[in-house]
């Protein structure tokens, strides 16, 4: 079988697979197709995903529907202003283990496939930072042992744009691990509707199991192998470049209002989920399309505003269609 073959029947294997996921996730979950496809993108590229809404927009069930269709470990921790890095992280013990050790690593939630950071502003900055190497490395250390944490390793976080009082802002090497920030909006009037007539029905829609964690890892896999040429790759960078207010190209809206642009990260953030949403669309190539689709979520939350463009009230993601919309595709 020629390998022109066989990567055509991988992409149509990929595409099917991917849209069967998220037909079972829309059995649960009433709308919100945008902020699906962004998980899922993460999620098979390897990255991390940031979900800011107000509450009771089904964030957290979005969460546990995914683990749950692709059978995978799930935990939830919630994010409270007394939250210690041990109660994520895990742990030494003093006791007696299964093995007979005195002294043993109690693994936290961190531990798991899937990992909901529900409210993940709430906690202190020390224990914020727990979630930093987890995140970055895919292993916790303890004392003088790290510990690896087993693939796939997912981190969805949630936060509240709206309350304020009691909680600590993400610094930015957090906001940076990121792989995108997705804005969960309120539903439509006809979603508002069937999601009032599920819930009041007492009716429970549960998600089957239609992926396991073996697929999911060759899914990845397949991603890698996906294409960019060069003028594609150049133009995703042109913009990443073009949120730095230093740089030769920089277009006024950024040099007035922009403190400090995008790090590569956002570059890799955008190459990488371009390729997954190539895949989803059926083809082997990414396109200008592709690029498009990820640059919004993956470099919103990178973009920092300087005093006068936050008096302003100026939003990051008009920053960003104003620097595509400058930036030469070719």
């Amino acid at each position: 079988m020629s390998k022109e073959k066989t990567t055509e029947e991988e992409i149509t294997r990929f595409a099917a697979q991917t849209k069967k996921l998220r037909d079972e996730i829309q059995k649960v979950i009433v709308g919100q197709g945008e902020i699906i496809d962004g998980v899922l993108m993460c999620m098979l590229s390897g990255g991390h995903v940031l979900l800011e809404g107000v509450p009771g927009l089904g964030k957290t069930l979005l969460v546990r529907t995914l683990a749950t269709a692709l059978q995978l470990d799930f935990s939830r921790i919630q994010f409270t202003p007394d939250l210690q890095p041990k109660d994520i992280i895990g742990g030494v013990q003093i006791g007696q283990s299964a093995d007979g050790e005195r002294r043993f690593f109690e693994p936290g939630p961190i531990f798991s496939h899937v990992v909901l950071a529900d409210e993940v502003n709430r906690a202190t900055p020390r224990t914020q930072s727990a979630l930093l190497e987890a995140m970055a490395e895919r292993s916790v250390t303890v004392g003088r042992k790290t510990h690896v944490l087993e693939h796939p390793f997912f981190v969805l976080a949630t936060q509240n744009p709206l309350e304020q009082d009691g909680t600590y802002p993400l610094p930015e090497a957090q906001l940076d691990r990121f792989h995108f920030k997705l804005n969960v909006e309120f539903p439509s009037l006809d979603e508002l509707d069937e999601i009032m007539t599920r819930t009041i029905s007492g009716v429970s829609v549960q998600a089957e199991a239609v992926m396991k964690r073996e697929e999911v890892l060759e899914l990845r896999k397949l991603a890698r192998k996906v294409a960019i040429t060069p003028s594609i790759q150049r133009f995703a960078l042109r913009i990443l470049q073009g949120t730095h207010p230093s740089t030769p190209n920089a277009i006024d809206l950024v040099k007035q209002y922009v403190r400090e642009g995008a790090s590569p990260r956002g570059g890799q953030a955008i190459l990488s989920t371009a390729k997954i949403h190539a895949l989803m669309r059926g083809e082997p190539v990414v396109a200008v399309q592709d690029i498009l689709a990820c640059t919004l979520p993956a470099l919103r939350h990178r973009i920092l505003l300087n005093f006068e463009g936050e008096a302003e009230g100026i939003k990051t993601n008009d920053v960003i269609q104003a620097i595509i919309k400058a930036t030469k595709r070719v």
